[in-house]
């Protein structure tokens, strides 16, 4: 499932994408359910995480997502866009959650997230770079 965090006029906004077919998009914006039109079809699929498990607060937590030694993890453009800020250059430790840059797309800010725990290897992009959805954006190890 594909998420963003977002603010508009300073109001905060969670989106994560339910499900893309043709022009019609679902999403839930900060927990309310939306069907939006989208000027063109999403040719891309969007995959879809099964819904979350929720497990008894005494059952023990599970680690973080890590690179295992010696891999990399691309991170790719979510969608069409322009790179605003670049937050963590090489050879920046990142946990996962924490915000690698920031990409402005329909007018939207939106901050694109590590997925995994590790070190920023190479970040392709500039800032002010215009960048296609699944260009190569970071590379964490």
């Amino acid at each position: 499932m594909q998420s963003f965090k977002f603010q508009i006029d300073g109001k905060p906004y969670q989106t994560e994408v339910i499900s893309a077919e043709g022009n019609i998009v679902e999403m839930l914006v900060n927990g309310k359910k939306y069907s939006v039109e989208v000027e063109q079809d999403i040719t891309a699929p969007i995959s879809v995480a099964p819904a979350a498990k929720t497990t008894p607060s005494s059952a023990p937590q599970q680690a973080a997502s890590t690179v295992s030694s010696g891999e990399t993890q691309t991170v790719k453009s979510p969608l069409p866009g322009s790179i605003v800020k670049i937050v963590a250059n090489e050879g920046t430790a990142v946990k996962e959650g924490d915000v690698l840059l920031i990409m402005e797309s329909m007018k939207m800010e939106n901050n694109i997230t590590a997925e995994v725990a590790g070190i920023v290897r190479k970040v392709y992009v500039s800032v002010s770079q215009t960048v296609m959805q699944d260009d190569p954006l970071v590379d964490i190890g």
